[in-house]
């Protein structure tokens, strides 16, 4: 009966969910249809002038291109459809309209032109706010496992929940969460394990977990900064070991070797260690002796057998470290560069290494359940034997749920918990009920979901101002990706959070946190594409001096960089021209930069021309925006335009052939020359005008960002590029130079992309006045980071939301 009740709550939720979302759908307004354009005398004729000569001519009733008959609209009431002329502003300061090929105003007139339309727009909005309608905000697995992390100091794997779907970019898009029955099952599979590993009371044996390592991960080097000087190959992974006992680890060798099935185990020995956290639990030898003499099952037992033992392990989290003793770093003769070397050309490739390491639980009955950091957190009392056992059972249950569901909770809220505690406490103890009442609170819509309750007085279709502990909510998973701690709840039940003073003190305290660091985890990793890095895939046969050792660095890069524009508050600018980056050094060898030297990252000053400045220096992204074989300027000229300049361009049109791709590298013609075909058909050339040139200042990185001079097939690069409007540019400093031009572009599209982050909506025509108040309030700071983060923080909608009908 009692495992019945959260699925009787979270059954609820869906309901909830789903009549949430069908009513502020039904409570959208409409925008205004268009009539026939009425023009003041206060527009005057220059806006009409200018629109007349470039812009009627397509977007007009009778043809009505792109589906706007700019024509039909009334310049004296520019709000009343504000989707379409901040779709005309965009269009305007980007250079996208008009398209390649049509008379072009000179950018004077066209500036005048967007400036008035934005004052309009900007003045409408200040006089009606709309801060729009969010829809019930559920959990996405990344908040979730933070929530449980900085609930009951637990550690859980996110493959507990499935991925989310992504909207605009992100995966904390309210309207994208959405609630199945399978995602049901799920959370109450979730809850009840994690109930089960806060108190270190398990069912049953936990089953094995394999930690797999990548098969292109070069063993020969030191591998990571967080394992030993000294040391070579391996692993490192962070682990949560729920119970007190002794966990058993079992490795296994790298496959493919004639020496019993193994790489590199010969009678040679090879010293493997083990540690934790920095302490060595055990060593042991790969290999040796012993091993003379065995063949076939026996020998690859033996190898098996040598490389597993069992360790006490007092529960908590752990970073465990598996690695070679490193013997030596001599590379054979052979007539490769030694930096170019990797399998089968290194000398470690006839050594040990490691493919897996997996490890099993105590089994059932004799894990001991000790102290913990979950179990310090969760048991805030211990019941006096004998009584006092609920008295102290609801004072934990308080304090979990007043930090689950962000807010002080009531006698009804603790109905449900304390009744599943009664139960459990009946059928097992103290600790059984205390592990129901968990299980209960973690299934609870209150936990699982972000309510923002509206005031009974409040008239539809008028923004109101949300409450203090709402405001802590938004903050908090905005900044954190979590829930609010004590000091942020305490501050929103004292009705201070909106002053201005305390919310950008709060602000400041926040993104020094360390877990600000979700900022980059999902908001960066997101937006710039870090989470794609791990699962980019090289030709091995075209790149094969790719391995996993240069993809890590790809991704640490990119992370270390923008964690320093957070962490420094450094202008957002510099995102695209810091005179720094983070290189260990594989990177630093694959860039050509000399001086760097070990696996550890540090930050290396660039001079002025350099073609690492900046993100679009970056192997992350240049890796990312290649096929695996080639470089695309498609990829990568689309990536800038989305991404830097805020302009994405339309999709391409249906049944467009892709390139030919010839198996013998010498025969490839130059990518110029291949893309010809594509600006050749007019109906491409629009978008390809400028998509096609900015990648081309970029066609000196190859396909996994290494400079080169020449192609393959030994025909020079050509660097250079120009736009229809005439400007003109070639390689990355120059491609640099025109994007800092355009640098109010960009910082239009960092403030959208940061705002519809921290909203968890898409953003609509009536935010993008918001945005532009945000960078105004911005520029005095010269665009620090933070100084854009208190700005949204401190904008409508971030602060109000808009009230729809009351059900009835």
């Amino acid at each position: 009966m009692t495992v019945c009740r959260p699925v009787l709550v979270i059954g609820l939720v869906a309901a909830v969910f789903a009549g949430t979302q069908a009513s502020a759908a039904a409570a959208a307004p409409t925008p205004a249809p268009g009539r026939a354009a009425q023009e003041p005398a206060a527009a005057g004729p220059a806006v009409r002038a200018l629109l007349r000569q470039y812009c009627f001519a397509c977007h007009n009733e009778r043809a009505q291109i792109g589906g706007l008959a700019l024509d039909t609209l009334d310049l004296a009431q520019v709000s009343a459809r504000a989707d379409v002329w901040e779709q005309v502003v965009r269009k305007l300061r980007t250079g996208a309209m008009p398209p390649a090929g049509r008379p072009q105003p000179d950018a004077a007139a066209s500036n005048n032109v967007a400036t008035w339309l934005e004052t309009q727009l900007d003045r409408a909005a200040l006089e009606h706010p709309n801060p729009g309608r969010p829809t019930l905000h559920r959990l996405n697995r990344a908040e979730y496992r933070n929530a449980v992390r900085d609930l009951l100091a637990v550690d859980v794997d996110a493959s507990l929940l499935p991925a989310d779907n992504a909207a605009y970019g992100f995966d904390n898009n309210a309207d994208a969460l959405t609630l199945s029955s399978a995602l049901t099952e799920r959370y109450l599979g979730a809850a009840a394990k994690i109930s089960q590993m806060a108190l270190g009371r398990l069912r049953g044996s936990p089953p094995p977990e394999t930690i797999l390592v990548p098969t292109d991960r070069d063993q020969g080097v030191r591998i990571s900064d967080d394992l030993p000087f000294g040391s070579r190959g391996g692993t490192v992974f962070r682990y949560y070991f729920p119970v007190d006992g002794d966990y058993r680890f079992d490795m296994r060798p790298k496959e493919g070797g004639v020496d019993g099935g193994f790489v590199g185990v010969t009678a040679e020995p090879h010293q493997l260690d083990v540690s934790l956290d920095g302490v060595r639990v055990w060593t042991g030898t790969v290999g040796g002796p012993s091993l003379e003499g065995l063949r076939g099952d026996d020998r690859i037992d033996a190898i098996l057998e040598s490389l597993r033992f069992q360790v006490p392990v007092k529960a908590g989290s752990y970073q465990v470290q598996v690695y070679f003793a490193a013997k030596t770093s001599a590379y054979v003769e052979d007539l490769f560069d030694p930096d170019l070397r990797r399998d089968p050309y290194r000398a470690g490739n006839g050594e040990p290494a490691i493919s897996s390491v997996t490890i099993t639980g105590p089994p059932a009955g004799v894990a001991s359940v000790g102290d913990s950091p979950s179990r310090r957190r969760l048991l805030v009392c211990t019941p006096a034997s004998g009584s006092g056992g609920e008295a102290c059972a609801k004072t934990i249950i308080t304090t979990l749920a007043r930090r689950a569901y962000r807010r002080p909770v009531t006698d009804a809220d603790l109905e449900i918990p304390l009744s599943l505690y009664r139960d459990g406490a009946r059928a097992g103890g103290f600790e059984s009920g205390i592990e129901l009442a968990v299980r209960g609170i973690l299934v609870s819509p209150s936990f699982l979901f972000r309510f923002e309750e509206q005031p009974a007085s409040v008239m539809p279709d008028t923004p109101y101002r949300i409450s203090g502990l709402e405001l802590a909510s938004r903050l908090a998973f905005f900044l954190w990706s979590s829930i609010p701690d004590d000091e942020l709840l305490d501050v929103a039940v004292q009705q201070t959070l909106h002053e201005p003073r305390v919310l950008q003190q709060q602000v400041r305290r926040m993104l020094a946190d360390p877990r600000s660091q979700a900022l980059v985890d999902n908001f960066a990793g997101q937006w710039l594409h870090i989470r794609n890095v791990a699962q980019l895939q090289p030709s091995p046969e075209l790149l094969f001096h790719f391995d996993d050792g240069l993809r890590a660095a790809f991704e640490q890069e990119t992370k270390l960089f923008f964690d320093s524009i957070i962490r420094e508050d450094r202008s957002v600018l510099d995102l695209l021209d810091a005179d720094y980056t983070f290189l260990n050094e594989r990177l630093a060898t694959h860039y050509g930069i000399p001086g760097v030297r070990g696996a550890r990252f540090r930050r290396v000053s660039l001079p002025a021309d350099s073609v690492r400045r900046g993100l679009l220096g970056q192997g992350s992204i240049l890796t990312g925006t290649s096929r695996a074989n080639r470089t695309s300027p498609v990829i990568r000229g689309k990536w800038i335009l989305d991404n830097i300049l805020g302009a994405p361009p339309p999709p391409p049109p249906p049944n467009v052939p892709d390139l030919e791709e010839p198996r013998d590298p010498r025969k490839v013609l130059p990518m110029r020359e291949q893309m010809a075909a594509h600006r050749a058909n007019p109906v491409c050339a629009s978008c390809h005008a400028q998509m096609d040139q900015l990648g081309f200042a970029l066609e000196n990185f190859d396909a996994i960002g290494e400079w080169r001079e020449i192609y393959p097939s030994g025909l020079p690069i050509d660097p250079s590029a120009k736009f229809p409007d005439g400007t003109t540019f070639a390689g990355p400093a120059e491609l640099r130079a025109v994007l800092l031009s355009h640098s109010d572009d960009f910082l239009t599209t960092v403030t959208d992309r940061l705002l519809t982050y921290a909203l968890g909506r898409g953003l609509e025509a009536t935010d993008a006045p918001v945005v532009r108040q945000i960078k105004r309030a911005a520029a005095s700071e010269n665009y620090a980071f933070a100084s854009l983060v208190q700005s949204i923080v401190a904008s409508t909608p971030f602060q109000m939301r808009m009230a729809q009908e009351h059900a009835n």
